[in-house]
C-alpha cells in the first residue's frame, strides 16, 4: 500500500513539474491581449523572440502598420521614441535570422511571422514581425492568386480549406517565415485592424504593446487545455 501512495504521489509531482511542449508569449495593448504559442519547428525565430522578449525589448514598441483583411506589425526599435508624423518600418537590430520555411507551416489567421526586407535570402527582420488576420477565399479566388501572386505555387488540400473556412494570406506563402500562433484572444487583432489610420497605414493613436513570456505553470494549464498546433481552430 505504501509502495502505491509512493508511486502515486510521484506521478502526480511530475505532472505539475512537467515541462510545456512550447513557449508561449503574452501581448498587451490597449484594444487587448493575445497569447502566442512558438512553434519548435523554427527554433532560429523562436528562440531570437524570445531572448528579446526576455530583455523587454518589445516593450513600448508600436504595431505601427494595420491594414484591414491583410495584418498588424509591429516590433521596429525606431517607434519608441519616433514622432507621430515620422514613417516607421525601417528599423533593425544590425543583423537578420535565417529563413525557416516549413511546408506545414502557413500564413493562415492568427500566425506570427517575421516581416523582412528585399534580401535575396529572404532573412528575417531581427525584431519585426506581423499578425495575420487576411481574408476568406473562395477555390476560384485561391487559383487567381496562386498563379497571379504565387508563381503557380502549390496550395495542399488541407491548407486551402483553412483558407476558405477560416481564412488568411496564401500569398505570402514560401516568402515570410511564420513562426507561431495565437492561441487565445484571436480578437486583438480584429480590434486593432478596425482602427483608424495615416496614408502610411500607421494608427492615428499609438498602439504601445507589452510582451511577456508566459511562466511554466500557466503554459501547463494551456496544454492542458489542448490548445496549440494540433488542436487548434486555427
Amino acid at each position: 500500500m505504501k509502495k502505491c501512495l509512493v508511486l502515486l504521489l510521484l506521478l502526480s509531482t511530475l505532472g505539475t513539474t512537467a515541462k510545456p511542449k512550447h513557449s508561449y508569449i503574452r501581448i498587451k495593448t490597449s484594444k487587448g491581449e493575445c497569447i502566442v504559442m512558438l512553434y519548435n519547428q523554427t527554433p532560429k525565430h523562436r528562440d531570437n523572440f524570445l531572448k528579446l522578449t526576455k530583455e523587454g525589448f518589445y516593450n513600448g514598441t508600436l504595431f505601427h502598420r494595420v491594414i484591414k483583411e491583410f495584418m498588424i506589425q509591429g516590433g521596429d526599435p525606431d517607434s519608441k521614441t519616433v514622432a507621430s508624423s515620422q514613417p516607421l518600418g525601417s528599423g533593425d537590430l544590425g543583423y537578420r535570422v535565417d529563413a525557416e520555411f516549413r511546408d506545414s507551416l502557413f500564413h493562415k489567421k492568427g500566425v506570427l511571422a517575421a516581416a523582412r526586407d528585399g534580401n535575396k535570402e529572404k532573412a528575417s527582420s531581427a525584431s519585426q514581425f506581423y499578425l495575420v488576420q487576411g481574408k476568406k477565399f473562395t477555390d476560384e479566388e485561391l487559383d487567381k492568386t496562386r498563379m497571379s501572386r504565387m508563381n503557380g505555387r502549390f496550395i495542399p488540400n488541407p491548407q486551402r480549406e483553412v483558407y476558405k473556412n477560416f481564412g488568411g494570406t496564401p500569398h505570402l506563402d514560401g516568402n515570410y517565415t511564420v513562426y507561431g500562433e495565437i492561441v487565445q484572444g484571436l480578437a486583438m487583432v480584429d480590434t486593432i485592424t478596425n482602427v483608424a489610420t495615416s496614408a502610411a497605414d500607421r494608427p492615428v493613436e499609438d498602439i504601445k504593446m507589452e510582451v511577456t513570456i508566459l511562466k511554466k505553470s500557466e503554459a501547463r494549464k494551456l496544454e492542458k487545455r489542448k490548445l496549440g498546433l494540433k488542436n487548434s481552430p486555427l
